[in-house]
């Protein structure tokens, strides 16, 4: 005689639910990254995503509780359902614990915002309000964000920060090189972050009594906050500029001397009065 086992209804709910929060998930980010829904219909996909996600994960728990007892079929569907529920509900741990982390900003800059003007266009007109950091949490939480001057021309500085952005792979909106050695640099990059938020980097090199300075900011420019993506990405971005300036000056010592050198070299091949050259 064949004995017929059933199948756990509750196994085959974890996995249905699990192919449900999978793709809702998933589509959203894509779709916001391609501007085809604002943020604000992203946000909403995205908590029901969630929410569907905790349901998958408790429905597998029930069923694999149910079939340890029971003995009915459906492991696979269980166990299936508890890895896809998981899954998606790993972005939104380390999203959570980004914002544990990091103070809940929109704008970060190494000087008054302002000298840094975002470009205006159809998306910065409703731009939500900057959500700030104060002196004490920025030197706390981003030590790094800070004026950079170094002991070079500002022609030279903005060659080197010219080819940083340029491997950074940003959409560079604005690209302003300095007319003269008196003249400032400033560089606009657009980015898109992993979840489809638009975020703007600026960057300027002027000029010093000493060499040069960089200044930058960085804002979002439709997400009420930033999970540490602005800091981070100014704090990096000045680390490996300090380090390709030491680099470049440790491969050119004699900078400095070299320009000064050529200068006196006319004046010692100039004509004297009697006509022969010194």
């Amino acid at each position: 005689m064949r004995i017929f086992i059933k199948t756990s209804r509750w196994a085959i709910w974890a996995r249905r639910l699990g192919s449900l929060c999978l793709p809702l998930a998933i589509l959203p980010v894509l779709l916001h990254r391609e501007q085809m829904i604002d943020s604000a219909a992203f946000f909403a996909v995205v908590i029901v995503a969630a929410v569907i996600a905790c349901i998958t994960v408790c429905v597998a728990l029930v069923a694999l509780g149910r079939l340890w007892f029971t003995g009915d079929q459906g492991w696979t569907r269980a166990i299936l359902g508890l890895l896809l529920g998981l899954l998606c509900l790993a972005p939104f741990v380390y999203y959570a614990n980004l914002a544990m982390r990091y103070p809940p900003v929109t704008d970060i800059a190494t000087t008054d915002r302002l000298q840094l003007p975002l470009l205006l266009g159809p998306d910065t007109l409703d731009m939500p309000p900057p959500r700030l950091l104060t002196d004490a949490q920025r030197q706390a939480v981003f030590p790094n964000v800070a004026t950079r001057t170094y002991p070079l021309g500002v022609a030279q500085l903005f060659a080197i920060v010219d080819d940083m952005v340029a491997e950074q792979g940003w959409e560079v909106r604005l690209h302003q090189a300095p007319e003269d050695t008196t003249g400032s640099g400033r560089i606009n990059g657009r980015i898109v972050t992993l979840l489809g938020y638009r975020e703007e980097a600026v960057i300027r090199v002027s000029p010093t009594d000493s060499g040069a300075a960089v200044d930058m900011r960085s804002a979002s420019i439709n997400a009420v906050t930033d999970f540490g993506s602005n800091g981070r990405r100014i704090s990096a971005f000045l680390v490996d500029l300090d380090n390709r300036v030491t680099d470049f000056l440790r491969d050119n010592p004699n900078l400095d001397q070299a320009i000064e050198a050529e200068e006196p070299a006319s004046d010692d091949l100039a004509p004297s009065e009697d006509g022969s050259a010194n």
